[in-house]
């Protein structure tokens, strides 16, 4: 018999699980163990070196959020933990409450000051203006060093709405809410704000406080005042501090205050317990959370069927589906992930300055065999794979199928090797260079390269390979590529990520130098809407402008497959992050056969 990771020790918690049923409560002494693809490295998910997959796993597992994702994936409020509310409409303003009795896993209240550390930090009002960090970080985003005396730079996410938020926001109801006053409104205040790290623990590392309340008071005087010693110190924490790859010496940072916190970490295996000190909604079933540090695909099968694992998710390949379908006393899952595919263009500063003209632009798309590609690379994987055809909506959204019915995208369902000749000799190119950046180290990616190179060459175009294993850094430096082949890894359905990608203005992705007038008053009109269906229909027209702006191909959605041992319930995939375990608190242990 193999030896299971599941362990139901106890007579009394046995007797809890009936045949194929669930259990509504933790059960004492189970245990169940996950394949996670990459090492544990940071427990602030939020800076630029901490923002990798196992680290937001692991923060699902550990923390709370006011709003989330379920597999749908539809947003789904979290009551227990707290709640948002629009206060005022003019100014814009949102107060967000932290519900009674909501603790850290050391038994401290969840309060406004938590919420203040968040706004802080992920907001960059008190960063210190015009400072280059780049030059203190490796490309991982690591700091390598120390930053000057005096300079504030809190590493959070700036840009994604907070930066909205310049004046020092409002503590209230007896120290348990904050409110933030937009300056302008923004369409996805549900999503942009939450607790991160324990505020008392940073302000204690960063000061040197004896008590929480020392540590917090300290905090938000610094946060009001813009003491910028203060702030500098609790930025170096915030920033650093949570980097690690081993159980820390400072068990404090390991605080959390979700329905599992981090007991040990090692460079194959994170290990969750429950935590006592949560109380909402999400309690879990199992008591201990296991996360093996499995890279290859193959070896998480192996892992699964020896039992040394009980969960998979393994990136799809056709040797490691059928070594999953041979595993007996497995639930299968396939479907699709978030992220996907798409070849975009570049719009000026490219390498050969190729689609400076949009008929050149036209005429590449035309021959970019997205329906090859698919079949090539993505069917062998996941037979009900399609092209993706908006480079707004996620395929079975809401707005998906209208948008794709008048979007424009048809045109390029197929190759049409003469239009993209006709094109071409209107633009009076011949030959025309396309350098494509993409990852080398990728197999899809380079059988997509190649059959695009291949196809294009029909119409006279000459494809290059610009490839680099650095290729991430290389988006949107001037002078590097003509055109970039790459998977967005959307996190949210967000509709302020439209315009991080196309406004004109942005500078968080937009690579491209992508410029449309008519898009940009598009998406102030978007960022202005508060109603759903005004939404869709704005997203939609943007959509279709983007199209008759042969902006790129979008080409597919990342097949995805889970593999779930009998005695778990209660597993499903989400396309977005966190990916596995959104939902690790509703998994449960089951007995078969009783």
């Amino acid at each position: 018999m193999r030896k299971r990771i599941i362990a139901v020790g106890m007579l009394a918690a046995v007797a809890l699980l009936l045949s194929g049923c669930s259990s509504p409560v933790l059960v004492k002494g189970t245990s169940v163990a996950v394949a996670v693809s990459d090492a544990f490295t940071s427990a602030n998910p939020a800076t630029t070196f901490g923002n990798q997959p196992t680290n937001a796993e692991v923060a699902a597992a550990t923390s709370s959020q006011f709003a989330s994702y379920d597999s749908t994936p539809a947003l789904v409020h979290d009551t227990s933990f707290g709640s948002a509310t629009v206060v005022s409409t003019s100014p814009f303003q949102v107060k967000y409450t932290i519900a009674p009795g909501v603790e850290w896993s050391d038994g401290t209240p969840v309060d406004a000051a938590d919420l203040m550390l968040s706004w802080v930090a992920n907001s960059g009002v008190r960063n210190t203006k015009g400072f280059d960090v780049d030059k203190y970080t490796d490309d991982s985003g690591r700091f390598t060093s120390a930053l000057p005396a005096g300079v504030v730079h809190f590493d959070g996410f700036t840009g994604g709405g907070l930066q909205l938020v310049t004046a020092i926001p409002v503590v209230g109801d007896g120290g348990r809410s904050l409110t933030l006053s937009y300056n302008k409104y923004f369409a996805d205040w549900q999503l942009v704000f939450g607790v991160g790290l324990p505020a008392h623990v940073v302000a204690k590392h960063a000061f040197g406080s004896k008590t929480v309340q020392s540590a917090e008071n300290s905090l938000l005087k610094a946060v009001r005042s813009n003491d910028t010693a203060a702030l500098a110190k609790l930025a170096r924490v915030w920033n650093t501090a949570y980097d690690f790859t081993s159980t820390p010496k400072s068990t404090d940072l390991l605080v959390s205050d979700g329905p599992y916190t981090v007991s040990s970490i090692t460079q194959d295996a994170i290990t969750l317990a429950a935590n006592p000190h949560y109380s909402g909604d999400h309690r879990p079933r199992f008591a201990r959370v296991v996360l093996r540090v499995i890279s290859d695909p193959l070896a998480q099968v192996q892992a699964l069927k020896a039992g040394t694992v009980d969960v998979i998710s393994p990136t799809p390949a056709a040797d490691v589906d059928s070594a999953i379908a041979a595993i007996h006393g497995v639930t299968t899952t396939s479907g699709f992930d978030g992220a996907w595919e798409h070849l975009d263009l570049q719009f000026s500063h490219s390498r050969n300055g190729t689609f400076d003209d949009p008929r050149v632009r036209a005429a590449f798309l035309d021959v970019v065999p997205r329906q090859k590609i698919l079949d090539t690379v993505v069917k062998p994987l996941e037979k009900k794979a399609a092209l993706r055809s908006s480079q707004v909506f996620l395929p079975g959204s809401a707005g998906y199928d209208q948008a794709v019915a008048k979007n424009g995208s048809k045109a390029i369902a197929k190759t049409d090797v003469a239009a993209a000749k006709a094109l071409l000799a209107q633009a009076g190119v011949s030959a025309p260079t396309v350098c494509i950046l993409f990852d080398p180290s990728n197999p899809r990616r380079v059988a997509e390269f190649a059959l695009i190179q291949s196809s294009a060459a029909l119409a006279g175009f000459v494809v290059t390979d610009c490839s680099s294993p650095g290729w991430s850094q290389l988006l949107g430096t001037r002078g590097a590529y003509d055109a970039a082949l790459f998977a967005f890894r959307p996190t949210s359905l967000a509709v302020s990520a439209v315009g991080a990608t196309y406004a004109s203005d942005s500078l968080i992705d937009n690579d491209n130098f992508y410029s449309s007038p008519q898009v940009d008053a598009l998406i102030a009109r978007l960022d202005a809407s508060d109603d759903p269906a005004t939404q869709q229909q704005l997203m939609s027209e943007i959509d279709s402008r983007l199209f008759a702006d042969s902006y790129g191909a979008p080409l597919y959605q990342f097949p995805a497959i889970t593999a779930v041992d009998g005695r778990v319930s209660g597993v499903s995939r989400s396309p977005l992050p966190p990916s596995l375990l959104w939902n690790i608190w509703a998994w449960t242990p089951v007995v078969q056969g009783k």
